[in-house]
């Protein structure tokens, strides 16, 4: 989307690799460049992956990020960074962790050493292979999204030094930039707030939708990765739901891939992929919609959910998803417990008025907060100061 957008001002390329799943790490893409939406995409190959390997690393690197959470949780990781401001404890470990995952490319890294004086900007998202190495090889013309929450891998030793080599990192959220200012503390370079904003997407047939699908009148829906980490206890909590309201008509759909197990329940349904037109159909006919999830640097669902004029309910003990629900004046609510998403889930299935309600302040939320001109107008004015 990003990129997309940049196209006006800009000639953009996306340089990215062959793998489509994540799990297997597959190159199922050809290698080779073509024109998206005005964008030149460039595919590179992903090294071969021995996943035997990599968890072999990842278990030796381990002992740094669990030294670096536990002093992150006492408050003592930013105060000792003005004495200790780069760790390099654990990091060849880390970086043999890096260089054995599915999304490791050596071709495209050696691209990116040949090439960076022909590119005015490098826009690496998340923290993988190719932001360690964009910033390794161009750090005065990277520009890092990091989309960064609190799990035990924002506490690598390699993210002291990543993040204070780069020109400058765009964070989604204020509760994002607090918890890394948190966690690099006085190296940290030039940072602040970027974000990005939602693609309009026109509805696909409803009615076409519902019966390709087998979707019912009334329902919770979750959209997004099907997982165990993404959903969390979502399944639990809804059949709980179910059992203590049993006049509940609501069944709970889940759109999207599933990379995990399923639950065969008459009360669960499970879509698999549906492409974006459905996807907006299936949003915009829910009853309520629900993010779980407990580690979201934005979350793009939650936004989509608030344009179009949905109720929502999220994990409160995700920071950013509670940021959001506090500064819309809560659009989307918040559940903090199995007994909390139940109540709060009966309240917004049995009140219409209170769904409309919250429906009316999530459109303005995003319109004053997420749209296209003010977060280009950002990342235009961060790409000028790198010139």
């Amino acid at each position: 989307m990003l990129a997309e957008r940049l196209v006006n001002d800009y000639d953009v390329e996306v340089l990215t690799t062959c793998v489509k799943n994540y799990v297997t790490g597959d190159n199922e893409y050809p290698e080779g460049e073509e024109i998206l939406n005005g964008v030149l995409v460039r595919r590179f190959y992903s090294d071969p992956v021995e996943p035997d390997l990599h968890k072999s690393y990842v278990r030796q690197a381990a002992p740094a990020k669990k030294w670096r959470h536990f002093l992150y949780r006492c408050r003592l990781l930013k105060p000792l960074s003005y004495v200790k401001p780069i760790w390099h404890y654990k990091e060849q470990e880390e970086i043999k962790a890096l260089n054995s995952q599915v999304f490791y490319s050596s071709s495209m890294y050696a691209f990116i050493r040949e090439n960076k004086a022909s590119y005015r900007a490098f826009i690496p998202l998340s923290f993988f292979p190719h932001t360690y190495y964009t910033a390794l090889y161009a750090p005065e013309k990277t520009i890092l999204i990091p989309t960064m929450h609190n799990n035990g891998s924002s506490f690598r030793s390699i993210i002291t030094s990543v993040f204070s080599e780069v020109a400058y990192i765009g964070f989604n959220i204020e509760a994002e930039q607090k918890l890394v200012e948190n966690i690099v503390g006085k190296p940290l370079a030039a940072h602040g707030i970027i974000s990005v904003g939602i693609e309009k997407t026109k509805a696909a047939d409803w009615e076409r939708t519902k019966v390709k699908y087998n979707l019912p009148e009334d329902y919770l829906l979750y959209v997004g990765r099907i997982d165990a980490i993404k959903l969390n206890n979502i399944v639990d909590y809804f059949l709980s739901y179910k059992k203590k309201y049993t006049g509940s008509r609501l069944k709970l759909v889940l759109v999207g891939g599933i990379f995990g197990k399923t639950v065969e329940h008459p009360d669960i349904i499970y879509t698999g992929f549906v492409d974006d037109a459905e996807k907006v159909a299936i949003q915009l006919n829910a009853k309520v919609i629900v993010n779980p999830s407990r580690y979201e640097s934005l979350s793009l669902i939650l936004l989509e959910t608030m344009s179009e004029g949905k109720a929502m309910l999220v994990n409160g003990r995700c920071n950013v998803l509670r940021e959001h629900c506090e500064k819309s004046n809560y659009a989307a609510l918040y559940y903090m417990s199995r007994r909390d998403f139940m109540r709060k889930l009966h309240n917004l299935e049995n009140s219409e008025t209170l769904r409309q309600q919250m429906g009316e302040k999530g459109r303005h939320y995003v319109q004053e907060n997420y749209n296209w001109e003010m977060i280009i107008g950002r990342m235009k004015n961060v790409i000028q100061m790198l010139s």
